[in-house]
């Protein structure tokens, strides 16, 4: 107690733009909560939700996201992280990881690099402003053929490098010397598309300036404080003990009709059993359910490694970073599905996925699939199970735990989970329940299908959404808002979704539990309509067909972007390029 109390009285110095800058040019993890400016080298690599989550904050106030996405003891403990101060409004930059440049206090670049004082968009600034000794510091990837030979351009095309008016940010691009012709005929036809985008989202959606993003948030925090008057962050535990009957019988019909020898039957009922269980997998790694840190990521870890597995620890370092980037077709990983599905036309310019660490290429399997995505999403969505063993062994095997602070021993409790589950299922009921290798086959393909609907609903929410980045000076609340959308369905039908269907209010309030949100849904409601942004809601088929629209949208770009192409190539035959530009 005596500790807390001297924080809350110590007083830290007041630091400049200029300073914050400095640190993160040297190396520094720099981010600002509740007007502090907070040092997190010494905690990013034992973050339990990841490392990449906090790189996507650094040099952004990340205040919301914070309050948001910790518990009240966890925002208590980064405190100790504080080294300063800010006052006023704080102008984000944009993180090293998403490709941002920042100069050492001893570089003299020349005044128009003076982010203090310059009027336009930071962002701009940051990609140009190179220190003079070679220090500036940027973990940004090889910039992607395609498309982000724009974000160093200064032509205003990116949002989040131009200044906050749709004329400047849909303007054309000035310096393509560098790229050769195919490469700029690919690319001309690429930005176009991604200008088209970004100025239908400035024409919908509230105004970037300052003054109507401060209000948005300052909105977003008081439906915060009402959201918690109103007990919405508290538990049902009824509720729960309903959801555990559920599970009971799925799981008690799997075995009685394993025994009777009615595998596919059997089969069935196990993959109801995964799905409906993955809906509390999904509560507790947010902390949903007790909001005690260790006991929902045991509560976590028990269902979905033992019972399922798959890794909680993959998923909430996959899913925090997917909460802060949501749909950045380079930053969120639960839209980076090449070859298989692109709901981007940017991912048609080979990105390079910063999640990941490497480049999504656009081949020849990419071509492939993703001209008939359209057609095979239902039927790919059957197989998304077997994907995310991959991912989790991916997690627990090549060491992207973390290996210390509070979370360390998880991974070991995970590594039990795996041995549990691949025993049980893959050795007691696979191999010696099941007598053929026909029938194990039939089983596991049907039991891993039935779970295709949890596929569904997770892409539903985001797929048909916009992926446009409007830059760094877009609020928190807007940019949730504007990338999620929810599924409107009956009351009785909630436990089939499982919370998945109220996307939109839980990326903006991650920590309700899921048996509140529908009565969260009219206070968003009503903050979106005191606030002028749209709220996306859609029916389940409606939602469908937006998804099946945007799957159609991309693969016609791809089609456009191919033809271009050789368009130029016979060009190229008859020693002219001119007119393949017209597309």
């Amino acid at each position: 107690m005596d500790a807390i109390t001297e924080e809350k009285t110590r007083t830290y110095p007041l630091m400049t733009r200029r300073e914050v800058e400095h640190l993160i040019a040297e190396g520094r993890n720099i981010i600002i909560v509740n007007q502090h400016v907070l040092k997190v080298d010494a905690w990013i690599k034992y973050h339990p939700g990841g490392d990449k989550s906090i790189a996507h904050e650094i040099g952004r106030d990340a205040t919301d996201e914070v309050t948001v996405l910790h518990s009240p003891e966890a925002q208590q403990m980064m405190n100790r992280y504080r080294i300063g101060r800010i006052e006023g409004r704080w102008r984000n930059f944009i993180p090293p990881i998403q490709g941002g440049r920042f100069r050492l206090a001893s570089d003299s670049s020349e005044a128009d690099n003076n982010v203090e004082e310059e009027d336009a968009c930071p962002a701009r600034l940051q990609n140009t402003a190179v220190s003079s000794n070679g220090s500036s510091r940027s973990t940004s990837p090889v910039p992607s053929p395609v498309f982000d030979v724009i974000e160093h351009n200064n032509s205003g095309l990116r949002a989040r490098h131009g200044d906050d008016t749709a004329s400047q940010r849909a303007g054309s691009v000035t310096s393509l010397s560098s790229v050769d012709e195919e490469e700029f005929d690919g690319m001309a036809f690429l930005e176009s598309e991604t200008r088209k985008e970004i100025k239908l989202d400035l024409d919908r959606y509230p105004s970037l300036d300052a003054a109507t993003q401060e209000e948005i948030v300052r909105q977003y925090r008081l439906l915060y404080e009402r959201i918690k008057a109103e007990g919405l962050f508290q538990c049902n535990y009824t509720a729960y003990a309903i959801e555990c009957v559920r599970y009971t019988l799925l799981f008690a019909g799997f075995l009685y009709f394993l025994r009777l020898g009615w595998y596919t039957t059997s089969a069935a009922f196990l993959g109801g059993f995964w799905h409906q269980l993955v809906f509390s997998a999904h509560d507790a790694g947010h902390m949903g359910i007790t909001h005690d840190f260790h006991t929902d990521s045991v509560i976590g870890i028990i269902i979905a490694d033992f019972f399922g597995g798959l890794s909680l620890g993959w998923w909430k370092r996959n899913h925090n970073v997917h909460h802060i980037v949501t749909n950045f077709p380079e930053h969120d990983p639960d839209i980076e599905h090449m070859p298989f599905f692109a709901i981007s036309h940017r991912l048609l310019g080979s990105l390079r996925s910063t999640y990941y660490d490497k480049v999504m290429e656009y081949d020849a399997a990419a071509r492939f699939f993703i001209a008939v995505q359209h057609y095979s999403y239902y039927f790919i969505l059957l197989f998304g199970r077997f994907n995310l063993y991959r991912l989790s062994f991916d997690y627990l095997l090549m060491g992207r735990a973390p290996k210390k602070g509070p979370a360390w021993w998880h991974w070991w409790l995970e590594i039990a989970g795996q041995a549990v589950f691949w025993t049980w299922f893959g050795y007691g009921v696979v191999y010696k329940s099941i007598p053929t290798w026909g029938s194990r086959v039939v089983f596991i393909l049907v039991s891993h299908a039935v779970t295709a609907p949890l596929h569904l609903q997770i892409t539903l929410s985001h797929f048909a959404m916009s992926t446009a980045d409007l830059g760094p000076n877009e609020s928190f609340p807007q940019k949730m808002l504007r990338t999620t959308m929810d599924v409107d369905c009956p009351q009785w039908l909630d436990f089939f979704h499982g919370g998945l269907q109220f996307q939109a209010i839980h990326h903006l309030y991650p920590r309700i539990p899921r048996h509140n949100l529908r009565r969260t849904q009219k206070l968003v409601q009503e903050f979106c309509d005191d606030v002028g942004i749209p709220y996306a809601l859609y029916g389940f088929v409606g939602g469908n067909k937006e998804v099946i629209g945007r799957l159609a949208q991309v693969s016609r770009q791809a089609a456009i972007l191919a033809k271009c192409q050789r368009s130029l190539a016979v060009g190229e035959d008859g020693h002219g390029h001119g007119h393949a530009h017209h597309h």
